[in-house]
């Protein structure tokens, strides 16, 4: 019985080596296969908004309305002009001013100056805003003085000034996404009642010499009087037709951090022409956040009258419009 005993320990030990040895082989095989290696996906982090500073907008918009109005070829046009590309270098932007000569309807010419800045220009997922930065010759729309020009601060600088605090924030908080900011010209020298070409003539400009070979952006975000008390902001008809998604993921944005009392769900049919049906045409889904007057079925009653001055400018709405714009940047990856 002993001599039995021993024999099958041997017999034991023998089986338990191979074994082992078997496992380590197998082992080995697994780890040493790397044809399929295991694809990691790296989540890009969400960074929040950070907090518009409406009291900022708003000394954007009255330092544009300080020089005068914005009329091409004035010398507050040009003085305006050195302000917002000095402003957006100062936050670290790019900044391009495209010009070229573009005749008006009343047969007369001028070199209009679209100022485009961009930061992060070499990152490809990108946001775009836009606003115009000229004043209208004349307030037409005015039952005095409807021959003289005006201040015009809601029709212009409103977008203008609160395109110029995201540019501001962004340069402290980088988002994921880039961002380009346009400012075109010559948007308001258009005949009443007349053609629509007459109008938008900065962003048809660029809409036919794009300033970068293959430009592109995610969507774009017009902003047009921006700035009024109380302003109601409807779907675009519009934008509604050529970017419902961006119309969507905007207003959500705005309702989700409590500005739904600006940004209503109705949909309304009130613009003829704005920057932002060029720049679709141009291959850039963009929308217009443009204030209704729901008593007219059309502008504000301030609209090309000389009622549009600092008067009207609310920081309220900027607030809602510029901290709406941070959040829907700062989702953007």
């Amino acid at each position: 019985m002993v001599q039995f005993g021993r024999f099958q320990n041997k017999v034991i030990t023998i089986l338990s080596l191979t074994i082992a040895v078997v496992i380590t082989s197998c082992t080995n095989e697994t780890k040493n296969d790397n044809t399929n290696p295991p694809v990691k996906t790296v989540a890009v982090p969400r960074i929040p908004a950070p907090d518009f500073n409406a009291d900022s907008a708003y000394s954007f918009v009255k330092a544009q309305v300080d020089f005068g109005p914005r009329i091409p070829g004035t010398p507050a046009h040009a003085k305006c002009a050195e302000y917002l590309v000095a402003k957006l270098k100062s936050y670290g932007f790019e900044v391009i001013v495209q010009t070229g000569t573009i005749p008006t309807f009343d047969k007369k010419q001028f070199t209009l100056k679209n100022i485009i800045a961009s930061y992060k220009p070499d990152v490809q997922s990108r946001v775009m805003l836009c606003s115009h930065w000229d004043s209208r010759p004349w307030a037409d729309a005015d039952k005095k003085d409807p021959d003289k020009p005006f201040d015009s601060a809601n029709d212009g600088p409103s977008g203008v000034g609160v395109a110029l605090e995201v540019a501001h924030q962004v340069s402290i908080k980088h988002p994921n996404a880039g961002v380009d900011i346009f400012f075109f010209d010559l948007e308001d020298y258009g005949e009443p009642g007349g053609d629509n070409d007459s109008w938008c003539l900065g962003s048809q400009y660029w809409a036919k010499n794009i300033h970068k070979p293959n430009y592109y952006a995610n969507f774009g975000v017009l902003l047009d009087m921006v700035g009024g008390p109380n302003a109601y902001f409807p779907k675009e008809a519009k934008s509604v037709e050529y970017a419902s998604t961006e119309v969507d993921k905007v207003w959500k944005a705005a309702n989700d951090i409590g500005y739904g009392n600006y940004f209503a769900p109705q949909t309304k049919d009130f613009v003829g022409i704005d920057d932002h049906i060029i720049v679709n045409k141009a291959g850039v889904p963009c929308i217009d956040i443009i204030e209704y007057n729901q008593a007219s079925g059309g502008f504000g009653d301030y609209h090309h009258t000389h009622k549009d001055n600092m008067s009207i400018i609310d920081k309220n709405t900027l607030k809602a419009v510029g901290q709406t714009l941070l959040e829907v940047i700062y989702n953007e990856k």
